[in-house]
């Protein structure tokens, strides 16, 4: 029971890896029933696709990134949420096809001055050396950009600045009286004492001042206007301080002094004097007799003290 045949094979012998197409004398392996593509295919060198050195998903990947059109997303993130492999081992992909030469990252900056990554998928790479990730790898595919002009060639303008934005607009007072807008302009320069992030320019100022002009002549008080500025600041940095003073100028804008009838002129208090005749004190106009003494009394007579 426990004797072995030794002429057995102890396991079940697979085909020669020199002859892999041991399986046609067998009636197997795969036939191809194909149809031409006329739209919506890509052109893939059997290089890629029977590369004997890329893993099967370094392959796959490679083949999907030679289909997708120019502009699309090729980074791990965007990959990721494409496929269900996770990104490690599409991280591990990219770096397979990177390195012979079917792939190449490259760090240029845009025209803002934003540093982002460019992703260059080769359909016929060389054999460039590996290199690290920020240099470009010698892989044989036609650089379009050396037919542009290098940056050095073109001629240096000066660069233009940039616009101003706008302020929004103030309110506009009524009356322009010398001293009510130099009161606003003394009210919005000391407002960076209140708050350092307030700090005005002679530009700003001059815009806003008509705008406090508006408060003050509707009896607002200039206390409660710098209230109104500088309550409930935000907390973060003010980018444009100005442009937040406007708005709270016509946002916040109080409605009209009410109507005030004009207060009856004060009685005329006469002055005191004493008379000429009995030496009693009286109030009139101008000294003289006082009412006892003169012999009659008219419209213009002295009133008794």
């Amino acid at each position: 029971m426990d004797t072995q045949n030794p002429s057995a094979p102890s396991r079940a012998r697979s085909a020669s890896a020199a002859n892999p197409t041991r399986t046609r004398h067998h009636g197997g392996g795969i036939v191809h029933e194909n149809t031409r593509h006329t739209t919506r295919f890509v052109v893939i060198g059997n290089h890629l696709v029977q590369h004997k050195e890329l893993s099967l998903l370094a392959i796959g990947l490679g083949c999907h990134l030679q289909s997708l059109p120019t502009g699309a997303g090729a980074d791990i993130k965007s990959l990721t949420a494409r496929f269900p492999e996770g990104p490690t081992r599409i991280a591990a992909a990219l770096r397979e096809l990177e390195a012979h030469g079917y792939l190449r990252r490259e760090r240029v900056r845009t025209p803002t001055g934003r540093i982002i990554t460019r992703t260059i998928s080769c359909n016929q790479p060389g054999n460039p050396p590996k290199a690290p990730l920020r240099e470009a790898a010698d892989t044989g595919c036609p650089d379009r950009r050396s037919a542009r002009p290098a940056a050095t060639d073109r001629p240096s303008r000066p660069r233009e600045p940039r616009p101003r934005k706008a302020l929004p607009a103030v309110p506009q007072p009524d009356c322009t009286l010398p001293g009510l807008l130099r009161t606003a302009v003394d009210l919005l320069t000391d407002l960076r004492r209140h708050d350092s992030r307030l700090l005005l320019s002679a530009a700003d100022t001059a815009h806003l001042a008509p705008g406090v002009a508006a408060w003050l002549e509707r009896d607002v008080l200039p206390s409660a206007v710098r209230r109104a500025l500088t309550a409930d600041l935000p907390d973060e940095l003010l980018r444009r301080p100005a442009a937040l003073l406007a708005h709270r100028l016509s946002d916040r804008l109080p409605p009209p002094a009410p109507f005030r009838a004009p207060a009856p002129p004060p009685p005329v208090r006469l002055l005191l004097h004493n008379c000429d005749g009995c030496d009693r004190g009286f109030r009139a106009p101008e000294p003289g007799l006082c009412r006892d003494c003169r012999p009659t009394t008219g419209p213009g007579g002295c009133v008794p003290a």
